[in-house]
């Protein structure tokens, strides 16, 4: 390597500038410093609950690896979606559309279970409910709760799932503490790297993280959690590896699914919809339907970083995005929708790394 290629920049270089000339100008000016802009998966422990206003409660079924993650916001949020992929399984995003009335939501639920999982919110909206919290509308008071599932039926029993009583107890037990990571809640049951088939793929889970910036006066927080099931391998941006995805023939290694592919080795006729990486960014900034889903699109970045291949026919990749209000800082759409993709990113690298292995499904540290 010469000095050129040293002194070269790198796409996160480039970010991190952009970042902070944005910064500058949502601050006024004012020099600000990234307060935990890096986490690492065990030390710094930032997460979703740093964002003002959120909370974050979660189901995991001891009889089998399934389980719901419910984010709350009780005051209301208004909120965005971003669905990609070809095999979505969703409830409620037709509301979040800018063009239509409903202006905040209460809660999001991402599940396991598959289509069945989206009975979560229903009981989600009870626990609401009987917490005094939704929209009042004449005697009654109506949560608005959108939801998105991953496929996770593949393992033990496919009549255990996620259903109304467990979204009930993940909302029970919602906090603003940090959730746990790995093989919790939505990512009870996750797996990563499924391109050429469940018997070579890898253990997924959820992650969580945020980035706070601030002048020593005020501070902005966008955080994101993410349950990672992707068809795809997960790389590290920091380093362009890939640190969990399909494995070799034999189980031993990882395989790097792009170079199988391009090499010409053959894939599975069908992968059936087994995929969809589903997830939520929050900011405590004040934003609009529009706003909220422009920061949803520009958060789906975080998983291009990360997942590759991304967004394919049998992935139902959905990200929603919540703004509390609770700052009345000045937004700068750009800045969240960067910060949002960097939160996305860093989430998706540590629900792989907090992820333990199964029967038939190792995880980054069975590799080593």
């Amino acid at each position: 390597m010469n000095l050129s290629e040293l002194s070269r920049p790198t796409r996160r270089d480039i970010l991190r500038g952009c970042v902070a000339t944005a910064s500058l100008t949502l601050l006024g000016g004012k020099e600000i410093t990234p307060m935990n802009s890096d986490p690492s998966p065990h030390a710094d422990r930032s997460a979703i609950t740093d964002v003002a206003g959120i909370k974050v409660g979660q189901f995991t079924d001891s009889r089998k690896p399934t389980g719901c993650t419910v984010i709350l916001a009780e005051e209301g949020a208004v909120a965005g979606v971003d669905v990609r992929g070809a095999a979505p399984g969703t409830r409620e995003t037709d509301l979040l559309n800018p063009v239509n009335s409903v202006q905040q939501v209460h809660a999001i639920v991402l599940s396991g279970g598959s289509a069945f999982g989206l009975d979560t919110a229903t009981g989600v909206m009870r626990c609401l409910e009987d917490q005094g919290i939704g929209f009042q509308l004449g005697a009654v008071r109506v949560p608005i709760v959108p939801s998105a599932i991953i496929f996770d039926l593949g393992f033990g029993d496919p009549k255990i799932r996620p259903d109304s009583e467990a979204g009930y107890k993940a909302c029970k037990a919602a906090s603003g503490a940090v959730p746990a990571e790995g093989n919790v809640g939505a990512g009870a049951g996750a797996t990563v790297g499924k391109l050429f088939g469940i018997k070579r793929a890898m253990k997924g889970g959820l992650g969580t993280a945020s980035i706070k910036l601030g002048d020593g006066k005020s501070v902005l927080t966008v955080g994101a959690i993410v349950a990672v099931n992707a068809v795809g391998d997960v790389f590290d941006p920091k380093t362009g590896k890939i640190i969990a995805g399909a494995l070799t023939a034999d189980g031993k290694a990882l395989l790097g699914s792009m170079n199988a592919i391009i090499r010409g080795e053959p894939l599975p006729q069908s992968l059936g919809g087994m995929a969809s990486t589903i997830g939520v960014v929050a900011t405590d900034l004040k934003l609009d339907k529009v706003q909220a889903t422009k920061v949803a699109q520009m958060a789906h970045d975080g998983l291009a970083r990360t997942i590759n291949p991304i967004h394919t026919a049998y992935d139902g990749d959905t990200i929603f995005a919540l703004a509390t209000g609770k700052s009345s800082r000045q937004v700068n759409v750009t800045l969240i929708g960067a910060l949002a993709a960097e939160a996305m990113a860093q989430a998706v690298v540590r629900a792989v790394r907090a992820a333990k292995g199964i029967e038939g499904l190792p995880s980054i540290a069975d590799l080593k």
